[in-house]
């Protein structure tokens, strides 16, 4: 199973860039862009409500469950 990342998709349909988006939610931009290229292990529940309020939308608006996706390895399952 693998979660796929969005953010690109929501970047276009807001018309905002990646480095407007750092602004607004306060990450730097190269932690926002490992998000957005899916090299996150992990999402703090607070980022992804700033990026949610920011771009007026929802969680399943930015990560999407693929379970044609990599699998986690087992030290990272929960």
């Amino acid at each position: 199973m693998g979660i796929r990342v969005k953010l690109d998709e929501m970047l276009y349909q807001r018309r905002m860039s990646l480095t407007e988006l750092a602004e607004r939610i306060g990450l730097t931009l190269p932690n926002l862009s490992i998000l957005k290229t899916g090299k996150a292990k992990a999402i703090r529940f607070s980022t992804l409500d700033a990026i949610c309020t920011a771009l007026d939308c929802q969680p399943g608006d930015i990560l999407e469950h693929d379970p044609s996706g990599p699998a986690a390895p087992a030290d990272e399952e929960a």
